[in-house]
């Protein structure tokens, strides 16, 4: 079934993906943050790209080129880690999400925005909240809480929670500790 709600009017935190906009609501945002070094976690899926350590926290990260089927983020200057909160069956998880860039902070009014595009039955387009108009451009407005399905969600949460018990060396967790 298509998702034909447009988003909320309000300020979106936009960021590239392989020359595509995209924007999360800034209410989801907690911070931008320069590309950190990320332990890779083992056994967990490819987008997953490991934890930081954020603050004394542990933090996984998802590769968010990769969660969209293209190819891995390649680090650059300008690559960073979005952390957000997302929302998983009433409880809040913060994780991260790689970025090639990211751009401005808009004001989208509700005319700015149309509702998602109609992509036929086998496309799952609900984690997509809405096409911000800006100008020529459309800026791909994402639901964070939606992105993940709900096992994802779960896997990212227990990474973030205890990566020992998702397969981490305790060696592994430590050195992303003292990163």
């Amino acid at each position: 079934m298509a998702n034909i709600q447009a988003a909320e009017t309000g300020q979106y935190l936009t960021f590239v993906l392989a020359e595509e906009e995209f924007a999360l609501e800034i209410a989801k945002v907690r911070e931008v943050l320069d590309y950190p070094h990320i332990t890779r976690v083992p056994r967990m899926p490819d987008y997953l790209c490991g934890v930081i350590n954020l603050r004394g926290n542990v933090v996984p990260v998802v590769d968010m080129r990769l969660k969209f089927g293209m190819s891995s983020t390649q680090k650059t200057v300008d690559t960073c880690v979005v952390i957000v909160e997302a929302d998983l069956e009433g409880e809040v998880v913060v994780m991260g999400a790689l970025a090639d860039s990211v751009q401005e902070v808009l004001d989208l009014t509700e005319g700015d925005i149309e509702p998602p595009p109609t992509m036929g039955t086998r496309l799952n387009t609900d984690f997509i909240r809405g096409m911000g108009k800006q100008g020529e451009r459309f800026i791909i407005i994402l639901d964070i809480d939606k992105v993940l399905s709900k096992d994802e969600m779960a896997a990212v949460a227990a990474a973030g929670q205890n990566p020992a018990a998702a397969g981490a060396p305790e060696a592994a967790v430590e050195a992303g500790a003292a990163a």
